[in-house]
């Protein structure tokens, strides 16, 4: 009888090693301190006991949390449930990072050219 070795999934990365992660920001919202506390708990203590089984890069737990800090609680965990549902058995995978966040606006006050 032959023992299968145990992987360790401790080491997750928090963050997708996405070349162009800006991730710079500091987080100040307490919810979505909360949900990546969630998240890293799900990486630290239920993730062990399963085998990889993800069919995306970076793993579904990783986009979750670069989608949190990228993008916030409302649209981070839009984007994380969207990649929840995509991640079934008869999706062909492949690498999947987080989108961008958007370049901010900027607005010019009306009448800005005389003439």
């Amino acid at each position: 009888m032959t023992a299968t070795p145990h992987l360790d999934h401790s080491n997750a990365p928090l963050v997708s090693d996405d070349p162009s992660s800006s991730d710079t920001e500091r987080v100040r919202n307490p919810l979505t301190w909360l949900l990546l506390g969630l998240v890293r708990g799900y990486q630290l203590i239920v993730s062990p006991w399963f085998a990889p089984r993800c069919r995306y890069y970076p793993s579904c737990s990783a986009y979750a949390v670069t989608a949190l800090r990228r993008h916030g609680v409302v649209r981070g965990t839009g984007l994380a449930a969207w990649r929840l549902l995509r991640c079934n058995p008869w999706s062909k995978g492949g690498v999947d990072h987080v989108p961008a966040r958007a370049a901010k606006l900027t607005t010019s006050e009306p009448g800005g050219t005389s003439s």
